[in-house]
């Protein structure tokens, strides 16, 4: 890979691209079946160390807004910890309503109670 200082770009070769595509379009496959091969049962805790690694990356661009300098790199700055903090805000719903399907409706237990032998006031029938 080459690469060639312009001013203060950072000019890539094509077969500097063409790595970075190869990389990317490896790591797509790679995680597909990786998340795919996950059971139903741990998505819930994974989905919440995601929410953590997610909270590290808005720091991150947070971090590196407040050193920006131009125009571009406050732009870039914000779309970074506006992505971020969208994905950490979707990840939170995400995670409530999966562990929302496995609480009961309130009047669910009561019902559940009661068919098993006992009366309302905690008798035996």
């Amino acid at each position: 890979m080459t690469s060639v200082l312009s001013g203060d770009i950072l000019i890539f070769s094509s077969t500097g691209i063409l790595e970075f595509l190869t990389v990317f379009i490896l790591a797509m496959f790679v995680g597909n079946e990786v998340v795919s091969r996950v059971p139903s049962i741990l998505h819930t805790p994974l989905m919440s160390g995601s929410n953590a690694i997610h909270g590290i990356v808005l720091v991150g661009a947070m971090i590196i807004m407040g050193n920006a300098t131009g125009a571009a790199q406050m732009v870039l700055g914000f779309s970074a910890v506006l992505l971020a903090t969208l994905n950490i805000v979707g990840g939170f719903t995400v995670t409530d309503r999966m562990l929302e399907m496995f609480k009961g409706k309130p009047g669910e237990n009561a019902a559940k109670g009661r068919s098993k032998g006992t009366s309302a006031e905690g008798g035996a029938k």
